[in-house]
């Protein structure tokens, strides 16, 4: 067998809580005075956030892995070590290759450069002559269909627009290492079936070695071989796709066999919470959600101050990873303005139309395209059979609504 083009061995990262980013030279002279003479570091259990611990696999050349976990398992922590963007606490990485990464939106761009600029800029972080990246340029440009823009700030680019440059750069610059992050989800349905096209033919033309990370577990299917799933920052060997879904899908399951989920201290992917949060959400009812009966959903939101055009959405996603429905409260009425304090919103149906089956849950609170808060994949809820379920066995699909039947006899 080939030698790895990835090998991590032991890799542990270690945050100090309350001290990200802010410790000062003397700390930082102190630190490298006590490792130079080989003294450890004073452990401090209540302020020590451990993102990954002794985290070790090998991956081969041409492989295509996910890296797959909840939220705050650890997973955007580990390709920011493997990205080189930020240093282990400890163990050690070896990268036999040049490595693409497309992380958080915006990651590896100069705001204040054009995309046409940013373009030969990271083909020159990635080591290329320009010689080589002026050869790629206009394949970059037809795939990102930013072609309009290209030549304008990227500052002013939306986040859509950063995504589709953004892969584009790091799909068709060749490094030997690819590494995606969530960030794809940004983009509209039918880029994302694009880059996963695109990944695949790298995968399977080029020799490239993939890492993916993602939460839609049908994408990670398509397009992976093995996975690593990553849970409280431990990961697992190497796994089957299969294997490792079945395993993603029982971490939402440990403790929560109630219908409330306190949302209040889920690590956010999106929206920090601050001015708004979703801290509680609850199905109502002695049955829950039970197919064809009425259902009742109660968020609790908690302002800071106040807060107008507020909208509530809830999502049902398949354990594959694709959503079935989405309840959204401005389909039903306008926005509403909520004044600090602790507020209740229910989300109502006269009668849910999911098939009897495990969702995935997700709840957001947004003013527009502005997210205040997203508690992304909260639980997994089962919704029931019902007097009223008469065929939901029968390969109807995810949802059977009765509609208004009117027969006219010509």
């Amino acid at each position: 067998m080939s030698q790895p083009i990835i090998e991590a061995s032991n890799i542990s990262k270690k945050y100090r809580l309350g001290q990200i980013g802010m410790t000062s030279l003397r700390d930082d002279v102190q630190r490298l005075g006590r490792r130079l003479r080989g003294i450890k570091d004073e452990e401090n259990s209540e302020r020590d956030f451990w993102a990954l611990r002794d985290v070790g696999f090998q991956i081969h050349p041409g492989e295509v892995v996910g890296i797959i976990g909840r939220n705050g398992a650890g997973k955007s922590t580990l390709l920011k070590v493997l990205s080189r963007i930020t240093e282990p606490t400890t163990g050690e990485i070896v990268l036999r290759g040049r490595v693409g990464s497309l992380l958080e939106v915006g990651t590896g761009f100069h705001p204040e450069l054009s995309g046409r600029e940013n373009v030969f800029l990271n083909g020159a972080i990635l080591g290329m002559r320009r010689e080589e990246i002026a050869r790629k340029f206009d394949e970059i440009v037809a795939f990102s269909e930013i072609g309009k823009f290209i030549d304008t700030p990227v500052k002013r680019y939306s986040s859509g627009m950063y995504v589709r440059l953004a892969f584009a750069i790091a799909a068709h610059l060749e490094p030997e290492i690819l590494i995606i992050d969530e960030v794809l989800a940004v983009g509209d349905q039918a880029f994302q079936e694009k880059c996963i096209g695109k990944m695949q033919q790298v995968a399977n033309s080029h020799g490239r070695t993939i890492l993916f990370v993602s939460h839609h577990m049908s994408a990670v299917r398509r397009l992976c071989q093995k996975c690593i799933v990553l849970d409280k920052g431990r990961a697992s060997p190497l796994l089957g796709v299969e294997e490792a879904v079945d395993r993603y899908n029982a971490a939402f399951r440990k403790g929560e066999s109630g219908r409330a989920v306190d949302t209040s201290a889920l690590p956010r992917d999106h929206g920090k919470g601050t001015l708004c949060k979703i801290t509680q959400i609850n199905a109502l009812g002695e049955t829950g959600l039970s197919y064809g009966e009425p259902m009742n959903v109660e968020l609790t939101i908690e302002c800071t101050q106040t807060v107008k055009d507020l909208m509530v959405g809830l999502a049902f996603e398949t354990l594959e990873g694709s959503r079935v429905l989405t309840l959204d409260s401005d389909a039903a009425q306008a926005p509403v303005t909520l004044p600090a304090g602790r507020h209740v919103i229910r989300l109502h149906l006269d009668q849910l139309p999911l098939h009897p089956a495990q969702y995935i849950m997700s709840a957001s609170a947004a003013a527009g395209a502005h997210y205040f808060d997203v508690a992304s994949r909260f639980a997994i809820w089962e919704v029931t059979t019902s007097r009223k379920d008469k065929v939901s066995d029968r390969g109807f699909g995810a949802c059977r609504i009765p509609p208004t039947v009117t027969v006219q006899t010509l």
